[in-house]
């Protein structure tokens, strides 16, 4: 197995030196061996490990959570169930967020709705609802 310098992991996983330096510092990888001139040397299991990071953020975990997947899968008491429950508390968490975001489009809309495109800035319905400061959501919209 043959090793690489930071850049091209870099350039293999599509990251920059900086993001792998970031995950080292968080625990998200080791902190690899050197060699005699002191640069780092990284292996294939960096690059399956980075891919993992990547794979799981574009899923919506965050980097603390990806840490404790990583931690509970050499955990020899982790089972497929303990998993199963992580992912299911995201999809919770993402279904929250959903609803989040519908009831602010929901809201944004009736702004938009309010406003005809035309004059100026300071006659803006829109600005005039905002600053009267409501409640999230469409309360009271």
């Amino acid at each position: 197995m043959g090793k690489l310098s930071i850049g091209e992991l870099a350039k293999k996983v599509n990251v920059n030196k900086e993001t792998i330096r970031y995950y080292e510092r968080k625990g998200l990888i080791p902190e690899p061996p050197r060699n005699d001139s002191g640069y780092r040397q990284y292996s294939e299991i960096e690059v399956k490990r980075i891919e993992f990071i990547k794979r799981t953020q574009s899923l919506g975990f965050s980097l603390k959570e990806i840490k404790d997947l990583l931690m509970l899968k050499v955990e020899p008491q982790t089972t497929c169930k303990d998993i199963q429950e992580i992912v299911k508390l995201k999809i919770s968490d993402i279904d929250h967020k959903i609803t989040d975001l519908m009831l602010i489009k929901k809201t944004l809309n009736k702004l938009a709705g309010r406003c005809t495109g035309q004059g100026p800035a300071s006659e803006c319905p829109i600005l005039d609802e905002l600053e009267e400061n409501k409640p999230k959501g469409g309360e009271n919209t």
